[in-house]
């Protein structure tokens, strides 16, 4: 009895062993992606009240998890009885990761400004901003539903060939990670200003000179943050177009990585953009 306990643990120690293992190696795999996930994320979670930023990443953070706890064991799911659908799932959300690219950036445009088709967050009326909060967090927890989509692809990925538990743990593991990691580091952003304060609270100078900078570089740092999210999301999708589309990658394989990738994300995204402004049109004038 007691040699059979000792075995059982023997088993589980091993099991964690392989499960650690492969979760690093998983975890590097997923790195780029987990990076952009971060700039998307961050950029989304930023533009709020103080008093509503930490609120609004909770929500967020919540939807996470919660896209995770689905989309783990339907990828298991997936990937033992209709591999087949991966590569459709993964291109659809492409396809709206470029679409969400494109639209940030022609909205930053001039004529974007100016044609009533952006965001409605800024509209008059306490109850219109609450709604603004609301389309910003779901917009957000979606883009976090695709992204999760590719990092739990990727990690399952690299354990193919180990056992289901294994398989299992390993892709819990860094959709944990993924999860805890981005909106942690997230969080930490968005108080950024807070944390700058308090420096100078202090009275030290030192401290006083580095809070300064934390508050003075907030503006600046969700600019850039901003910035690098749009860019992440041309980046990601025309990852996927240009590494599972061979069409695509027949077209665009002897061009630099990156390049490949903007063309391919702008591209579908301008493509996707026509079509959603077009039925929209079509569906005000019916």
């Amino acid at each position: 009895m007691a040699s059979g306990f000792f075995a059982l643990l023997d088993d589980i120690a091993l099991l964690m062993d392989d499960v650690a293992m492969m979760s690093k190696v998983a975890t590097k795999k997923t790195a780029g992606i987990l990076g952009d996930d971060l700039a998307v994320n961050a950029e989304k979670a930023v533009g709020f009240k103080a008093s509503r930023e930490l609120p609004v990443l909770w929500a967020i953070t919540k939807g996470s998890f919660l896209n995770k706890l689905f989309i783990v064991p339907a990828a298991l799911l997936l990937s033992a009885f209709a591999a087949w659908l991966i590569e459709p799932i993964l291109l659809a959300g492409g396809a709206f990761l470029a679409y969400e690219g494109v639209e940030k950036i022609i909205h930053h445009l001039p004529l974007g400004r100016n044609n009533g088709e952006g965001k409605r967050v800024e509209a008059k009326g306490q109850q219109v901003e609450a709604n603004g909060e609301r389309e910003k967090v779901r917009s957000a927890i979606l883009v976090d539903f695709i992204l999760s989509i590719e990092i739990v692809i990727i990690a399952l990925g690299t354990v193919t060939e180990a056992e289901l538990a294994v398989q299992a743990l390993t892709v819990s593991v860094v959709a944990v990670l993924a999860t805890v990691g981005v909106y942690g580091l997230v969080a930490l952003i968005v108080r950024m200003d807070d944390a700058g304060l308090a420096l100078m609270d202090l009275k030290n100078g030192a401290a006083v000179a580095v809070g300064h900078l934390m508050v003075r570089g907030l503006p600046v740092l969700i600019k850039v943050i901003g910035a690098v999210g749009t860019a992440a999301l041309i980046l990601v999708s025309g990852g996927i177009f240009v590494h599972h589309l061979e069409p695509v990658h027949e077209v665009l394989h002897a061009w630099p990585g990156w390049l490949a990738e903007v063309a391919a994300g702008l591209a579908v995204g301008l493509i996707v953009f026509g079509a959603v402004s077009l039925t929209k049109k079509t569906l005000q004038k019916n």
